[in-house]
């Protein structure tokens, strides 16, 4: 649309810095366990008939329900937070409209020749366009609470409790497995980590994570039997409130009816 008719250019410093990264280690918290063994077993025995009712009705007699174990586990959740800022240029053009009369426009040094436009409308102008580019700096935050595979978690399924002194040594004695150390850090990551496009230059870009933790939390499952049927059924319970943990929600509790 224009033509420049000029040997002169405009001069833009290339001057970048490289992109970085912010990333501490990992911290290992392990939650305190705050109920005792005895009174999970005493709450489990309130509701083992109901684990085995069919229809929500039928229970078999609690003496046919045995208890098998009761085991404790630890169960991991992510807490992380971070940002992804970047500094950069784009290409961009800007099409300006001038007096149809008009020969010649010089802007910064730069002579442009304006060209016709082909819309219709606009028989009267004919138009200079102009290149460069456009500085831009872009920010985005993320802070997530995830389960032992990398999905959302709500805030209520994890407990506030102490923490204990000997995170690594209480995870040894239960032989809790090692979890994938990039499971959070891979999450965040393609959360907010969305580098533009239309980069031409970079000015600066740095990925830094300000919190990152793997908080242990104390679990109790117990396992029962009917000596009659030999079905087995499990009930969970949270370590640091005592409360029963219902996993899928109703609709399990529906088909544990059903069963």
């Amino acid at each position: 649309m224009t033509e420049a008719i000029s040997d002169e250019k405009i001069v833009i410093s290339s001057e970048s810095m490289p992109s970085g990264e912010k990333i501490p280690e990992r911290k290992t918290i392990v939650y305190e366990t705050r109920v005792d063994p005895t009174v999970i077993k005493l709450t489990g025995e309130k509701l083992k008939a109901q684990l085995f009712a069919r229809f929500g009705f039928m229970k078999p007699k609690a003496e046919d329900i045995r208890l098998i174990s009761v085991d404790k586990y630890y169960e991991p959740y992510f807490v992380i937070s971070g940002r992804y800022r970047i500094d950069y240029y784009r290409k961009c053009a800007y099409t300006v409209k001038v007096d149809k009369t008009v020969l010649e426009v010089i802007l910064l040094n730069h002579k442009l020749k304006p060209k016709q436009l082909t819309d219709p409308s606009a028989k009267d102008h004919n138009a200079i366009k102009l290149e460069g580019e456009e500085r831009l700096v872009n920010e985005v935050k993320a802070s997530l609470i995830l389960d032992r595979t990398g999905r959302d978690t709500a805030l209520k399924e994890l407990p506030s409790a102490p923490s204990e002194k000997n995170p690594k040594k209480i995870l040894a004695t239960f032989k809790v497995k090692e979890i994938d150390p990039n499971t959070d850090l891979d999450v965040i990551r393609s959360r907010i980590f969305k580098r533009p496009k239309d980069i031409s230059r970079l000015v600066n870009e740095l990925f830094e994570v300000n919190e990152r933790a793997a908080i242990y939390t104390p679990r109790f499952r117990i396992l029962y039997r009917n000596v009659r049927t030999g079905a087995e059924k499990t009930a969970e319970f949270d370590g640091v409130a005592g409360e029963r943990i219902q996993h899928g929600g109703s609709f399990v509790q529906f088909l544990e009816k059903l069963a």
